[in-house]
């Protein structure tokens, strides 16, 4: 329960996202606005930011964003990822000195491409050998984290409110196709930078607004595949299980939903379509501890698209709206008229249902 003072703030966090369905690019500006009409839902402990197609000139290799400690843990990890990547470029990430964010890390970005002989020795296609490295930083090196690691794509968090995180790591100098915004009121988690939203793995990023009561059954689950739940938040647990579904397993985004944010038993019982029946009762039965409870609202960001889904009792709050090629998502609808004015078409999506927006093929 969100408290502030002896306020209840049922329904704290706040997100937001854009998305060309054109591929057009547009200034992270945008969105950072986006979260001003939104602050209240916030407190400060974490703000962030996604964004896709933000480095064509690197398209073909993995962003890794990291936060260091210190300069010896920077160098100790630059020496792991020489012995399993090519490093094409590194640097600091650019940031700006501005009063609202303090204590902040080492923040650095290395553009890498595995090593074949590696991938050849490890019998690993290159995400996983990705993914597998992301998760051996995080869990095994003190004092670094990996919080970004997809292609064509970045993560952008800290411990703020949004639009100062925007600022200070200059988003308005940024073009993507696709955002996604979050500003963190965190309820039984600390606020700390790895702890901010978004969580990402590869491409996949999420930001959610709720609480997920199942979060120890999720965990449990999909850490017996290698994942490594270490960044103190239940929200991170979710993209694992994005990734595991998707990519891993290959179920479609709409599939993944289903297990997520699965129909009620009664409501598969009632269904007419045999198909449609056996389907929804073989995802519950074969994945029943991915199953998410709690209330929540999230927007899963991929390379060529975004998922908007809420959970089936649609206890938080988002609505959709429409502009020409652009689709907007949020917690609330001032948002969405801070970025498009004239947005047309604003629904809220029923729970359950997710909501797959995809850019035209060939647009990015």
């Amino acid at each position: 329960m969100e408290k502030e003072g002896q306020v209840r703030i049922p329904s704290g966090c706040a997100i937001a996202a854009v998305i060309s369905r054109d591929g057009k690019k547009m200034s992270g500006e945008m969105i950072v606005d986006a979260m001003k009409p939104m602050h209240e839902r916030s407190n400060g402990l974490g703000g962030g930011f996604a964004a896709y197609g933000i480095y064509p000139e690197y398209k073909d290799f993995y962003a890794l964003h990291l936060f260091f400690d210190s300069r010896e843990t920077r160098k100790s990890c630059e020496a792991y990822l020489k012995e399993y990547f090519e490093i094409v470029h590194s640097e600091r990430i650019p940031t700006r000195t501005i009063p609202a964010i303090t204590d902040e890390p080492i923040i650095w970005r290395f553009f890498v491409a595995p090593l074949g002989s590696m991938l050849k020795s490890m019998q690993l296609d290159e995400k996983e050998f990705v993914a597998r490295a992301v998760m051996k930083i995080n869990a095994e090196m003190q004092g670094a984290y990996v919080f970004s690691s997809g292609k064509n794509m970045g993560t952008f968090k800290a411990v703020g409110f949004p639009e100062d995180v925007g600022v200070f790591y200059r988003l308005e100098e940024y073009e993507g196709y696709s955002w996604t915004a979050h500003g963190r009121y965190p309820t039984n988690t600390p606020g700390w930078w790895g702890g901010a939203h978004p969580f990402t793995l590869l491409d996949y990023s999420v930001v959610h607004n709720g609480e997920i009561s199942s979060y120890d059954a999720n965990r449990r689950l999909i850490e017996m595949f290698g994942y490594k739940c270490t960044l103190q938040t239940d929200t991170e647990v979710i993209t694992y299980i994005m990734d595991y579904l998707v990519r891993v397993k290959g179920l479609t985004l709409n599939e993944a939903a289903n297990v997520v944010a699965a129909p009620f038993w009664s409501t598969i019982e009632r269904e007419k379509d045999p198909y449609e029946q056996q389907k929804h009762t073989f995802l519950r039965k074969t994945f029943p501890s991915l199953l998410v409870t709690g209330p929540f609202s999230i927007v899963l960001g991929f390379t060529g698209g975004l998922m908007a889904l809420n959970d089936r009792l649609k206890l938080r709050s988002m609505v959709v709206g429409e502009k020409d090629d652009r689709v907007f998502i949020a917690s609330e609808e001032a948002a969405i008229r801070t970025m498009e004015p004239d947005a047309e078409n604003i629904w809220a999506p029923a729970g359950g249902e997710p909501v797959i927006l995809r850019v035209k093929e060939g647009a990015y």
